[in-house]
């Protein structure tokens, strides 16, 4: 869906939202598919470049802010879809920050022995809850799905994980939230109409908390992993906005090509930003062995976090 498109739709203009957004364009689901759908097809994949198939998943950690139902999670559906039945499954919803909470919640199980191999999967269809009436925010989200899996490493070899930071503050919940379908505001039928069940948000004070919390967490993921923030390889931050991105990329003094960005073809995908960027990042050779990759995210809730790995 381009910026065309929304030319079309709601009042707006190629110029303003690339000026503003860094956005050109951003990938709609089909009518009937689910998240499970995209996350299936982004599995399928790492597992393939794994070796592995799904029955050697002993866990699945689905990050996520639109399951394809209220009930069950969106774990169970593509645990289904998988076969890999002898996986317990759950999801993670975060919001953007879903996937380095995934990666996190995996490496603990890891190192706790309770599992050996999981798949962690950060996937979106925000345009289910993204109000294409709002021009503040439709132009912004797209959907996509990314997937790794992660494992235990043999012997002492610097790749992996090396240090994970997570934070949250709910007293920022109403700035980036879907005030409707919950257990609080419930859809019925009276109010069925209202435009309050999609993503609202306080543009310009989530960009504030956003810069400072990504930067905070960025550093912080280094100092435990004994990295200076200098010679980290790679960032791959959250592709919600070039605006945050590059004022993040200012605070912490990083060389723009020191940068990975693909907003401009995908938009804001929540959960799945990162796992996307880190997907292309890899596949387009911009992450080389022995490299050092930072992926940083922040999202509603407010939820915040970094990881980072080596390769």
């Amino acid at each position: 869906m381009t910026n065309a498109d929304f030319e079309k739709i709601v009042d707006t203009s190629d110029e303003w939202i690339v000026s503003r957004t860094g956005i050109t364009e951003r990938r709609i689901k089909d009518d009937g598919v689910g998240v499970s759908d995209l996350a299936l097809e982004a599995s399928k994949v790492a597992l393939d470049r794994a070796g592995l198939t799904a029955q050697d998943l002993d866990l699945i950690l689905f990050g996520t802010v639109t399951p394809d139902y209220p009930v069950p999670s969106a774990a169970c559906i593509l645990q289904e879809k998988m076969g890999a039945f002898q996986a317990p499954a759950m999801d993670i919803g975060a919001a953007c920050a879903s996937f380095i909470y995934g990666l996190t919640t995996a490496e603990a199980y890891i190192k706790s022995g309770a599992y050996k191999r999981i798949l962690v999967i950060g996937a979106e269809a925000l345009s289910s809850i993204t109000n294409y009436n709002d021009r503040s925010t439709c132009v912004l989200f797209g959907d996509g799905a990314g997937a790794v899996i992660v494992e235990a490493r043999n012997g002492g070899k610097p790749e992996g994980i090396l240090g994970n930071y997570l934070q949250t503050d709910g007293r920022y919940a109403k700035d980036l939230w879907i005030p409707m379908g919950g257990s609080v505001n419930p859809i019925r039928e009276n109010n069925a109409s209202e435009d309050r069940m999609y993503i609202e948000m306080n543009g310009n004070e989530v960009f504030k908390i956003a810069v400072r919390a990504m930067c905070a967490a960025a550093k912080e993921a280094c100092a435990r992993s004994n990295v200076a923030v200098e010679d980290v390889d790679l960032f791959i931050p959250h592709q919600a906005n070039i605006r945050i991105i590059n004022a993040m990329i200012k605070r912490l003094g990083v060389p723009e090509e020191r940068i990975f960005v693909n907003i401009e073809k995908y938009g804001n995908t929540s959960s799945a930003s990162v796992p996307l960027a880190l997907d292309e990042a890899y596949s387009t050779g911009r992450i080389k062995p022995g490299d050092k990759v930072l992926m940083v995210a922040f999202g509603g809730g407010l939820t915040w976090g970094a990881s980072l790995v080596g390769f």
